[in-house]
């Protein structure tokens, strides 16, 4: 079920190109190096913790995986950490569907 924190592949898509946005890819290294969204950073899940300084606070920021499981957790917990965060609804899985690109 979405809400207000989740965004369309096409939202993320929009707000990408306007620089409106930081992505953070949270797959396993493997899943970075096989796809991607262009303009993503990758930090994985287990080390998004310790690597949190790297995501600006002052800007929003979309969480990505391949479906949207764990991209919505770490979107979670920065956001109840005061970050405006928001999950790419559906993952990679769901940007591949909507016909946007993805570098290899």
């Amino acid at each position: 079920m979405a809400d207000e924190h989740e965004l369309s592949p096409q939202v993320v898509k929009d707000k990408l190109d306007a620089g409106g946005i930081q992505l953070v890819d949270v797959r396993e290294p493997d899943e970075w190096t096989e796809s991607r969204i262009t303009g993503s950073v990758h930090i994985e899940l287990d080390t998004l913790t310790a690597r949190a300084s790297e995501i600006a606070p002052d800007r929003p920021v979309v969480f990505a995986c391949s479906g949207g499981v764990r991209s919505q957790m770490a979107a979670d917990a920065f956001r109840a950490s005061g970050y405006d965060a928001y999950n790419l609804t559906g993952g990679l899985k769901a940007w591949h569907q909507a016909g946007l690109p993805i570098e290899s």
